[in-house]
């Protein structure tokens, strides 16, 4: 049997429920104006040694089912053929092991942040519930599965953009959840057309398709298959379905706005990945209609995202605009269909979920110790906090691709993959819209930084060091570190990628 994989989802759904129910009691048992019933000292150390040994356990747990060989267990049968069951395969593995990192860093760090927040319960309660979901979708073993939680997460994370209640973080998780639903459906339409011209809805290196039947029929599918590509983009913030992004992140508490442009962000990059790869297969659409659309938008996405990010003034709006535009390079190099290309979209989608989450990180820290928000805001920082900026720092350099920062590796493998691949105009087109961002990348990160050290003259000091606590300082030089480790010793992750590659292409 092996059931015991079910433990890294069930462990933290089940106790992300239980801290659920204790916050609803509470409000049932709070009076007056205050309606939520606020922590003393006592309780936030009993909640956060709760949260704090489920986020390890189910980490331990979680790497364990991942990486003890191939498993897979059923659940149960939605219907005739279509069962709902999980199998470990090298793509769920490398997708839950940089999500476990992630969530548990995020998690260490939101026990001093949401003191600043408040409704700890309410939050930890989704945050330990959202994780479970994430495992579950990584570990699905076919596209309904995949698509069953795709949607659940949907559901259990907008309660993290909305957490302060506000009319603004109630509209920005409107706005996420009609996003996302909208993609789903298309998602939903097509998989309706792989249930017909596939021999299987699991998962099958190299596609499942069923050419016998595919014959004549392929204009119909095409449109099927880039239905589902612009479905799951939107939640990795491909244009058209991309405005949400930067309506959530601003009014989210940082630890979630951290996890979403880290984490579940990527969800939309595996679902296209294993419908592209898995389901349709890389042979069927090269050199089709729908990859040059699928180019032409990932390309657009890229160069807008970058473009909106350094006109932004508001920190946090500004690193949300750069998540738009740094997916979609994981997008382009999917879309690229070639074994370079498909290593350089996959390392960037790691380095990525490290980087960003670093940066909305020390965005959090600086709310938290200053309450500055805009960039504007932020002259004379390193001089307040120097160990949160050049933290921020290494993280800006690894987004922008400067050597030997693990951004430069990932878009050296998607450059010299579009140089290969027989993609018509993008071969060219490619690398020089990635080269216009990475300009553009140093042109909105780097001022921070710059700004941040040297001031000026006419800055004057306003008070002492304001340099974050440990419990959110160590989460952040974690990051950066990997960031920097990752840049210097990439081999190992990139020939895993490359095994990967050679049996999908």
């Amino acid at each position: 049997m092996n059931a015991w994989i079910l433990l890294p989802v069930l462990l933290p759904a089940l106790s992300g429920i239980c801290l659920l129910c204790s916050s609803f009691k509470s409000h049932l048992r709070s009076s007056g104006k205050d309606i939520w019933h606020d922590l003393d000292e006592q309780e936030r150390r009993k909640l956060h040694c709760f949260v704090g040994a489920v986020l390890m356990l189910t980490a331990v747990l979680a790497l364990l089912a991942a990486w003890s060989g191939e498993h897979e267990v059923r659940l149960f049968e939605l219907m005739e053929g279509i069962p709902v069951y999980f199998r470990i395969d090298a793509v769920g593995r490398l997708f839950v092991t940089f999500v476990t990192i992630v969530w548990v860093s995020v998690g260490f760090y939101s026990f001093v942040y949401m003191k600043h927040e408040g409704e700890e319960r309410r939050f930890f309660g989704f945050f330990l519930l959202v994780y479970g979901v994430l495992v579950a979708l990584d570990f699905a073993g076919n596209i309904v599965t995949m698509y069953l939680f795709y949607e659940l997460m949907t559901l259990c994370s907008m309660p993290l953009v909305m957490h302060n209640g506000s009319r603004e973080a109630i509209m920005a998780a409107l706005k996420y959840l009609f996003y996302s639903m909208c993609g789903a459906y298309l998602g939903l339409f097509g998989i309706f057309f792989l249930y017909h011209y596939c021999d299987t809805l699991t998962f099958t290196a190299g596609g499942a398709l069923n050419l016998s039947l595919v014959s004549g029929h392929e204009g119909i599918l095409l449109i099927a298959v880039m239905a589902m590509l612009i479905g799951f983009g939107a939640k990795a913030g491909m244009f058209p379905l991309h405005a949400w992004l930067p309506a959530a992140h601003p009014v989210a508490p940082s630890p979630a706005s951290a996890a979403l442009s880290a984490v579940i962000v990527k969800s939309g990059v595996l679902a296209v990945l294993r419908v592209v790869y898995y389901m349709i297969g890389a042979d069927f659409l090269r050199g089709t209609w729908v990859q040059w659309a699928w180019l032409s938008l990932t390309l657009i996405t890229v160069f807008m995202g970058s473009l909106l990010a350094f006109r932004e003034p508001v920190f946090k709006k500004r690193l949300a605009y750069s998540t738009v535009s740094q997916v979609s390079y994981v997008l382009f190099g999917l879309a690229l269909l070639q074994p370079e290309a498909f290593t350089g979209a996959l390392l960037h989608t790691v380095f990525h979920a490290f980087i960003k989450c670093a940066l909305f990180l020390t965005a959090g820290i600086v709310i938290y110790q200053t309450g500055k928000t805009r960039v504007c805001e932020l002259q004379g920082i390193g001089k307040e906090m120097p160990r949160t900026l050049w933290c921020y720092t290494f993280a800006a350099l690894g987004l922008i691709g400067i050597p030997p920062m693990s951004g430069f590796v990932s878009k050296w493998y998607l450059a010299q993959g579009a140089l290969s691949a027989q993609a018509g105009v993008f071969r060219y087109l490619g690398p020089a819209v990635l080269l216009v961002s990475a300009l553009l990348t140093a042109g909105y990160l780097l001022p921070v930084t710059i700004d941040g050290f040297l001031p000026g003259k006419n800055w004057k000091k306003e008070s002492e060091k304001l340099e974050a606590p440990l419990g959110m300082l160590f989460p952040l030089a974690l990051l950066a570190v990997l960031t920097i480790l990752l840049g210097l010793f990439p081999n190992p992750l990139a020939s895993y990628i490359r095994d990967l590659a050679v049996t999908l292409l």
